[in-house]
């Protein structure tokens, strides 16, 4: 056997060895327990409960099945290289390698993939996107953002719904407000929350390098089992009449709502055309804010200790894009970059994504042992 594929072997062990562990000992008991719950005929009769007990069955059964299915197809791979060799069989042996090859590729996707724990991660994600400083460069800048993020989504299988926009004055687009939907939206994208930088030559006739920014904000939809108290003196509702990026689907009555909860500041918009409708996703919104709010605060102890790496907080830059001089776009936390600047705008983040992703968790275990100690 080459020495390459006895190490992709071992790749592939540690992570099935990690995946094990976040499984748990008692993951396959966990399952028949829910089996057995899922069979009660009165299951049904609080549909919220109901619903979460299947999540989770489901969930935990898809886990398993994935796990037992890389066991096998190791195994059945490292047999079919022995009999290969054996036999003398080289086209056996080379089609059972590059199946190792790739098993180890997906192994490691599964095992950081695992690492989404989190209280929220699993949750569907709300994604809103500012133009910052720079006036029509800055709105066009926002805008590009907007469509790498769409398109990252839309490749990953998940439902992308518009939830507000408000167009530039000349170009692009001054915000925007995405619910994103799918399993571990939030926890893949809560990583992209911070300032943007773009440097190009401007596009709009001036042939100057122009730095423009934007912000983007990441917060989880709140699940119905979550519950988060909105007083109601302390919001303010207002209806307004929204304007469209290109004029011929502007609302003629007052259907857009806006938010304000006083205590904190925060405003949410939507702008679809039910008044009604507007006011729920409204209230969805800024239950999610506020929920993400208390999440920050929960890791504030965490987050401090990758402040000096650029950590992910509203306010920080986080991330370079430069298109003139050179083409680079860098994370300013991890320094994971990249010269396909085309391919980054495009929607090929993951790779930034799952950098900061094992970032956050080597720095959670680094706080619980301290907590230990």
């Amino acid at each position: 056997m080459r020495a390459e594929t006895e190490n992709n072997i071992a790749d592939i062990r540690k992570s099935l060895d990690l995946l094990r562990q976040r499984l748990g000992e008692t993951a396959e008991h966990r399952l028949e327990e829910l089996n057995a719950m899922s069979e009660d005929p009165d299951l049904w009769s609080d549909p919220a409960r109901a619903q979460k007990l299947m999540r989770e069955r489901q969930q935990l059964s898809d886990a398993l099945d994935r796990f037992a299915g890389f066991r096998t197809e190791l195994q059945d791979n490292r047999d079919l290289i022995e009999l290969g060799e054996a036999e003398d069989d080289t086209e056996v042996v080379a089609e059972a390698e590059a199946a190792i090859a790739d098993l180890k590729l997906r192994t490691a996707q599964a095992e950081l993939e695992a690492l989404l724990d989190g209280e929220a991660d699993g949750n569907d994600t709300f994604l809103e996107i500012n133009a910052g400083a720079g006036g029509t460069e800055a709105c066009d800048w926002a805008q590009m953002l907007q469509r790498m993020y769409v398109r990252w989504a839309e490749a990953h299988g998940y439902r992308v719904e518009l939830q507000s926009e408000e167009a530039g004055a000349e170009a692009g687009i001054k915000s925007v407000a995405y619910k994103i939907s799918g399993a571990n939206a939030y926890g893949w994208l809560k990583s992209e929350s911070g300032v943007h930088r773009l440097v190009r030559i401007s596009p709009f006739g001036k042939g100057t390098r122009e730095t423009s920014f934007a912000s983007v904000w990441v917060y989880p939809v709140v699940d119905d089992n979550i519950e988060i108290e909105v007083n109601p003196a302390d919001i303010r509702i207002d209806t307004y009449r929204s304007s469209g990026a290109g004029g011929q689907h502007v609302n003629t009555t007052d259907s857009a709502v806006r938010i304000t909860h006083a205590p904190t500041g925060i405003v949410v918009t939507s702008s679809e055309k039910s008044q009604h409708q507007n006011r729920d996703i409204a209230m969805k919104a800024l239950k999610s804010r506020l929920y993400q709010m208390e999440l920050d605060k929960r890791n504030a102890e965490i987050n401090a200790q990758h402040e000096a790496k650029g950590s992910a907080g509203w306010g920080n830059q986080i991330r370079s894009y430069v298109l003139q001089p050179y083409q680079m776009v860098k994370d300013l936390r991890t320094n994971v970059e990249t010269s396909d600047t085309q391919g980054v705008l495009d929607g090929d983040l993951d790779a930034f994504m799952a950098a900061a992703l094992a970032q956050e968790v080597s720095g959670k275990s680094r706080a619980e042992a301290n907590a230990e100690d």
